[in-house]
Parts: C-alpha cells; structure tokens; sequence
C-alpha cells in the first residue's frame, strides 16, 4: 500500500494543558518517514474545564445522562485542537489536501475496565465532525469504542504502533517499550507474538501528591522524590495490589491509584515512594512476560524524570533507555501512535488484539468524519 502522510493528536490524562500534535508517513504497517511534531497549549481557561468534567465524570460513573459539561468541554476542547492542527499545517509548509486524516483521540475522562465477565466502559470527549470541517481533512476519532464493545478493555491501543517502532529500530524479544503518561503501559514484541498491557500508575499520583501539598504541578526533576527516602515497608505492601499480578491483557483508569497511597508520609518521603512503586509496578510486568527484557526503551513524560529512571534500574533489573537514545521521539509516540491508527483505520486493518485489549480476534476501530471544506 501506498505510505501517505497522517496527523495524530494526543492529549494525556495527566491534563498538562498541552495538545501533542505529530504528523508521519505510512501505510499503516511500517513509518517511512516521521514527519514534523510540535507541543501546543491548550487556552488557559481550557485546563480547568477539562479538570471539572473529569470531576463530573467519576460522579457519574456512566449512570444516568451524560453531564452538560461533557458537551461544553468537548466543543472546546475539539475547536482548540483543530485550530492547534491547522497552525501546524501552516508552520510546516502543508496543505489540508496534503494529509490522508487526522487521527483525533479525543480527551480520556473515565475508564472502567471489565471485570469479571462485566463489559467494561470508556469515554473520550471529541467531535470527529466539527475537527473535520474546521481543518478539512478527513478525521478518525472514537478509537476505544468498538474494542469495548467486542468485550475488549480498549486500552492499551499502542501496542500495533510500538511493534512498527521496534522493527524500524531493529529490536527485538530482549528490548520493550514503556509509556509513562498518567497511567504506564508497556509493549513486547517477538516476531508476531505481541503482549501489551497497562501496568500501573506513572506520572499521575506523583503529580497528585504534589499539586495535594501546594508544590506546582509535578516534581520537576524529581527533585522532591530525590529528596526523600522510600517507606520500603509501605512500597512492599502496594506492591501486593492484586492488579499488578492479574492475567493480562488489562488496563488501568488515571485515577484507579490515588495520590492517597502516600497518605501518612511527608512530602519527600511520599514523592519518592510513590516514584518508587511506579518502577516496582513495571518490574512486576517484566516478570509476566514469556521473556524477560533486558532493555525498556521509555518513552512519555515519565522518561524527562531521572529518578523515575534511576528506581526503574534499581527495580526492574533492566536497563531503561530513553527513547531519543535509539533515534525515537519520546514525546511524539503517542501522538505518532493515533496518526499511525488513523491510517489503519482507513484501510480497515485491525488496531485491537487479542493479547492487547482482549478482544477474541483482532479488530479495527474508529470512526471516520469525511473531510468536509474548512470553516
């Protein structure tokens, strides 16, 4: 199949008040070529919207009609990334016809994963439509839906696009890749065997317990939790959390591991024992594997934290390597990753899988908004 330029979007559950916006070319099995990216912000009064319908949704827990705030946020939350794409066409020299789609993934505000034979649910705030008439490219949006609906957890949906990333970079059963958003998952690959899942908290309760005690909005550096001393007793306790010994495939909320998990610690001492228990939480999932890693390429927000890095050494027993270390580019991925899907989408190939989301056979997913003449 012929490669075409795709643009993906990715804003993570974190709610950093930044749009990733990252445009590669491919055919939807291999990335030719990766293409510009850039970091947008959200306008300032965005953030806190996006932070009360977050609110709104662990109230409403998918009982009763939807909150209003969910239409007002994804109106908003919609227009300021189609706009945050089409400064990016024009920044980088491309027209809308340039592009095959924009793959849209929307803002994330609950996830319930199924459970005991319980389908699960997922909710994702963003209108394919009004993207595609504000751009003028075709636009594929609502990812998770269709995996949920065939009894899948519709997380991680990464997995397809970090195997591409693995064969472009010449890896193998002996690397993984990890993404430390909010919430940390994590791919391995041998030859067509593909295993991904969810495991555990990553930047999200760390944020949380900083924001809690009036420290900004994460630990920069981590500069607090390098400061402190890890409870190991504490850390050993957490680390019994049925979850992290659960089969896999399975996936995670933002919010299924609470800042609260520190609750009797100072500052310090909370920061680094919750930075702790994020590499604990992936060393767990190493030992799951059918073969153990020796080398997780990191790649999310997690990997800019160094102590977060030092622990998954000390924890793990493997060797993390920032994904910029192999020539990937560890902010973009996931927004790389929703171009790539876009494109798989279109050309009806499957995103979901059965050692990824749990679904019985593999399955596409999204729904296409047809390009319609810009606004």
């Amino acid at each position: 199949m012929t490669p075409v330029w795709a643009i993906g979007l990715m804003t993570g559950t974190v709610l950093d008040g930044m749009i990733d916006v990252a445009m590669i070319k491919t055919d939807g099995e291999t990335v030719e070529t990766f293409g510009p990216w850039d970091l947008a912000p959200y306008p300032v009064d965005l953030r806190g919207l996006l932070g009360r319908t977050v609110d709104a949704a662990l109230e409403w827990r998918f009982e009763g009609a939807d909150p209003a705030i969910f239409r007002e946020a994804e109106l908003a939350l919609t227009e300021a990334q189609s706009e945050a794409v089409n400064r990016f066409l024009k920044a980088n020299d491309f027209r809308p016809q340039d592009v095959e789609a924009v793959g849209f993934h929307g803002q994330t505000v609950l996830h319930i994963a199924p459970e005991n034979g319980a389908r699960g649910y997922t909710r994702q705030l963003g209108d394919g439509a009004r993207m595609a008439q504000m751009v003028g490219t075709n636009v594929v949006y609502d990812f998770r839906s269709a995996d949920m609906d065939a009894g899948g957890h519709g997380a991680p949906l990464s997995a397809i696009y970090h195997q591409a990333l693995l064969r472009k970079i010449g890896a193998g059963a002996e690397t993984a890749i990890l993404n430390l958003g909010g919430v940390a998952n994590l791919t391995w690959c041998d030859g067509e065997e593909m295993i991904a899942f969810d495991t555990g908290p990553a930047n999200g309760p760390i944020n949380d317990w900083i924001g809690r005690h009036g420290k900004g909005e994460m630990d920069v550096d981590g500069a607090i939790a390098a400061s402190g001393t890890v409870d190991e007793a504490r850390l050993a306790e957490l680390l019994t959390h049925p979850f992290l010994t659960a089969d896999f495939p399975k996936s995670l909320d933002r919010y299924d591991f609470p800042a609260s998990m520190a609750d009797g610690l100072d500052l310090a001492d909370g920061a680094a024992t919750l930075t702790a228990f994020t590499a604990g939480t992936v060393g767990k999932a190493l030992d799951m594997l059918p073969r153990r890693p020796d080398r997780i390429i990191v790649c999310g927000g997690g990997r800019k934290n160094p102590v977060i890095m030092r622990e998954l050494a000390r924890r793990t027993g493997a060797e993390p390597v920032p994904a910029e270390a192999v020539g990937l580019r560890g902010d973009a991925i996931e927004a790389e990753c929703f171009a790539y899907l876009a494109v798989r989408s279109m050309r009806g190939l499957p995103i979901s899988y059965p050692l990824t989301t749990g679904v019985a056979t593999p399955i596409t997913g999204g729904v296409l908004a047809p390009a319609r003449k810009a606004a």
